[in-house]
């Protein structure tokens, strides 16, 4: 039987269950065996990793041919003006791929756990929320998306994957979710 753990990754924690000797695993929070990861989170990123035990469904939630959308809460530098919010919407030229169109607005400071350590502080540049839907998962995507249209990632969560959410999900906590 196909089962999911839907787990709110905290800041510094590898998206494995195997040791890397520098870092916090998967299995430093989860005790069960037999599961893993939908995809990945970076290190320095927070927020929704889905785990399971079955290899189809895994694949399923992770293979772009399905385009499932991934919601992003990012913490950027500045406050993105309509030009950075239309051009994040219609995809964004990288070094070496342009994304997919997405979703991109501004959003209110969400009701969040402390990061450790807390983001770096600069009094005189201010700091805005921008919720970012895409369909791909490409390597650092988001943080490459925001720093190209001049908004550089300062903190980014992972709020939703397809039908599933960070909602009443504590940092550093895992529950099973229906398929």
């Amino acid at each position: 039987m196909s089962r999911v753990l839907l787990f709110n990754k905290p800041y510094g924690v590898i998206s494995q269950f195997s040791c890397d000797g520098q870092h916090p695993t998967l299995a430093d929070y989860i005790p069960l065996s037999l599961f893993y990861p939908a995809g990945r989170l970076d290190t320095d990123s927070e927020g929704l990793l889905l785990l399971t035990n079955d290899g189809a469904l895994q694949h399923r939630i992770t293979d772009p041919r399905h385009k499932l959308p991934k919601t992003y809460w990012a913490q950027v530098e500045g406050v993105p003006d309509r030009a950075a919010l239309t051009h994040l919407s219609a995809g964004v030229q990288l070094t070496d791929f342009k994304t997919a169109p997405a979703e991109a607005q501004l959003m209110d400071e969400p009701d969040l756990w402390a990061r450790n350590p807390p983001i770096r502080v600069r009094n005189h540049i201010p700091t805005s929320w921008v919720s970012l839907t895409i369909h791909e998962g490409k390597n650092r995507q988001v943080r490459r998306m925001t720093a190209a249209v001049g908004h550089p990632t300062l903190r980014l969560i992972r709020y939703r994957i397809g039908a599933w959410s960070l909602d009443g999900l504590e940092c550093g906590v895992w529950r099973e979710a229906a398929v």
